[in-house]
């Protein structure tokens, strides 16, 4: 006779996810991940996007148009966040686990936050200078 295994999938996640370890490096972990699958739905996204490439450039110029929107911008600054958070706090985890920084994570996850709040606010600027600047 096969196992089957007791498959309660949404109070299994409900237990998971509300035992969670409530400290910095925890959220960190969890923020890691969902930060990846992010980047991994955009990824599609993007490819989905370039394939007006193939019905010519009007088609694609056309689709650019609409990209270059307020609510696309808002968009591309939230990936942006994404991807700063996923980077930074990537090279906190490869420190950490290679460099010997174990007694150092909650000062190099508040640098992580630090850094990565201050180059999002840094590209607010640059995607939005259009809207902010225009005389």
């Amino acid at each position: 006779m096969a196992y089957t295994p007791n498959r309660e999938p949404i109070s299994a996640w409900n237990k998971l996810i509300f035992s969670y370890r409530r400290n910095s490096g925890s959220w960190a972990y969890l923020l890691q991940r969902l930060t990846g699958v992010g980047l991994i739905v955009y990824l599609f996204v993007h490819i989905w996007a370039l394939m007006s490439l193939a019905d010519g450039r009007a088609a694609f110029a056309k689709e650019m148009v609409t990209f270059t929107s307020p609510p696309f911008k808002v968009a591309e600054w939230l990936l942006g966040a994404l991807v700063m958070f996923h980077a930074f706090n990537g090279i906190r985890i490869a420190l950490v686990d290679l460099a010997n920084g174990a007694r150092y994570h909650k000062k190099l996850l508040g640098a992580v936050w630090v850094t990565g709040i201050a180059v999002v606010v840094m590209m607010f600027f640059l995607i939005f200078s259009s809207e902010i600047f225009a005389k």
